[in-house]
Protein backbone atom coordinates (compact mmCIF):
# COMPACT_ATOMS: atom_id res chain seq x y z
CA UNK A 1 0.00 0.00 0.00
CA UNK A 2 1.45 3.33 -1.10
CA UNK A 3 0.58 6.28 1.14
CA UNK A 4 1.52 9.83 0.15
CA UNK A 5 1.47 12.31 3.01
CA UNK A 6 0.08 15.72 2.04
CA UNK A 7 0.48 17.17 5.55
CA UNK A 8 0.39 15.93 9.16
CA UNK A 9 -3.40 15.49 9.06
CA UNK A 10 -4.07 14.29 5.49
CA UNK A 11 -2.62 11.58 3.28
CA UNK A 12 -3.79 9.92 0.06
CA UNK A 13 -3.49 6.44 -1.37
CA UNK A 14 -4.47 4.38 -4.37
CA UNK A 15 -7.31 1.87 -4.00
CA UNK A 16 -7.07 -0.11 -0.79
CA UNK A 17 -8.48 -3.52 0.07
CA UNK A 18 -10.42 -4.42 3.21
CA UNK A 19 -7.33 -6.37 4.30
CA UNK A 20 -5.30 -3.11 4.19
CA UNK A 21 -7.43 -1.45 6.87
CA UNK A 22 -5.43 -3.02 9.72
CA UNK A 23 -2.27 -1.49 8.21
CA UNK A 24 -4.02 1.87 7.90
CA UNK A 25 -4.86 1.74 11.59
CA UNK A 26 -1.32 0.62 12.52
CA UNK A 27 0.01 3.60 10.56
CA UNK A 28 -1.88 5.84 13.00
CA UNK A 29 -4.82 6.97 10.87
CA UNK A 30 -8.10 7.66 12.66
CA UNK A 31 -10.35 8.09 9.61
CA UNK A 32 -10.76 6.89 6.02
CA UNK A 33 -12.42 8.67 3.11
CA UNK A 34 -13.28 6.82 -0.10
CA UNK A 35 -13.40 9.15 -3.10
CA UNK A 36 -13.84 6.36 -5.66
CA UNK A 37 -17.30 5.51 -6.98
CA UNK A 38 -18.29 1.87 -6.63
CA UNK A 39 -18.05 -0.17 -9.86
CA UNK A 40 -15.69 2.30 -11.51
CA UNK A 41 -13.59 -0.64 -12.68
CA UNK A 42 -14.21 -4.41 -12.75
CA UNK A 43 -12.74 -6.20 -9.76
CA UNK A 44 -12.60 -3.08 -7.58
CA UNK A 45 -13.40 -3.82 -3.93
CA UNK A 46 -16.87 -2.60 -2.95
CA UNK A 47 -16.95 0.41 -0.66
CA UNK A 48 -19.19 -1.41 1.82
CA UNK A 49 -16.52 -4.06 2.42
CA UNK A 50 -13.94 -1.39 3.22
CA UNK A 51 -16.44 0.58 5.31
CA UNK A 52 -17.18 -2.54 7.37
CA UNK A 53 -13.47 -3.29 7.87
CA UNK A 54 -12.87 0.34 8.89
CA UNK A 55 -15.71 0.34 11.39
CA UNK A 56 -14.56 -2.99 12.84
CA UNK A 57 -11.07 -1.49 13.25
CA UNK A 58 -12.50 1.54 15.06
CA UNK A 59 -11.87 3.99 12.21
CA UNK A 60 -14.33 6.65 11.09
CA UNK A 61 -15.36 6.30 7.43
CA UNK A 62 -16.88 8.60 4.81
CA UNK A 63 -17.89 7.82 1.24
CA UNK A 64 -17.61 10.84 -1.06
CA UNK A 65 -17.55 9.43 -4.60
CA UNK A 66 -15.91 11.65 -7.21
CA UNK A 67 -16.06 10.88 -10.93
CA UNK A 68 -12.56 10.93 -12.40
CA UNK A 69 -11.88 14.25 -14.13
CA UNK A 70 -15.20 15.70 -12.97
CA UNK A 71 -14.71 17.15 -9.48
CA UNK A 72 -17.73 19.27 -8.56
CA UNK A 73 -18.13 22.05 -6.01
CA UNK A 74 -20.38 19.68 -4.06
CA UNK A 75 -17.48 17.16 -3.92
CA UNK A 76 -15.15 19.88 -2.60
CA UNK A 77 -17.73 21.03 -0.03
CA UNK A 78 -18.43 17.45 1.12
CA UNK A 79 -14.72 16.67 1.45
CA UNK A 80 -14.11 19.89 3.39
CA UNK A 81 -16.99 19.11 5.75
CA UNK A 82 -15.68 15.59 6.30
CA UNK A 83 -12.21 16.91 7.08
CA UNK A 84 -13.73 19.33 9.61
CA UNK A 85 -15.69 16.54 11.30
CA UNK A 86 -13.42 13.49 11.20
CA UNK A 87 -10.73 12.59 13.71
CA UNK A 88 -7.26 13.11 12.28
CA UNK A 89 -5.08 12.02 10.67
CA UNK A 90 -7.22 11.09 7.65
CA UNK A 91 -6.34 8.78 4.77
CA UNK A 92 -8.32 9.37 1.57
CA UNK A 93 -8.20 6.93 -1.32
CA UNK A 94 -9.38 6.58 -4.91
CA UNK A 95 -7.99 4.70 -7.92
CA UNK A 96 -4.58 6.38 -7.82
CA UNK A 97 -4.85 8.97 -5.02
CA UNK A 98 -4.91 11.88 -7.47
CA UNK A 99 -8.59 12.83 -6.97
CA UNK A 100 -8.03 12.89 -3.22
CA UNK A 101 -4.99 15.14 -3.59
CA UNK A 102 -6.80 17.41 -6.06
CA UNK A 103 -9.78 17.74 -3.72
CA UNK A 104 -7.47 18.79 -0.91
CA UNK A 105 -5.79 21.34 -3.15
CA UNK A 106 -9.16 22.84 -4.08
CA UNK A 107 -10.16 23.03 -0.43
CA UNK A 108 -6.92 24.87 0.37
CA UNK A 109 -7.41 27.30 -2.53
CA UNK A 110 -10.77 28.42 -1.25
CA UNK A 111 -9.32 29.12 2.20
Amino acid sequence: MEIRQINDDYSVAPQIEASDVALVKQAGFKSLICNRPDDEQPGQPPVDAIRQAAEEAGLEFRYIPVISGQITQENVDDQAAALDELPRPVLAYCRSGTRCANLYGLIQQRG
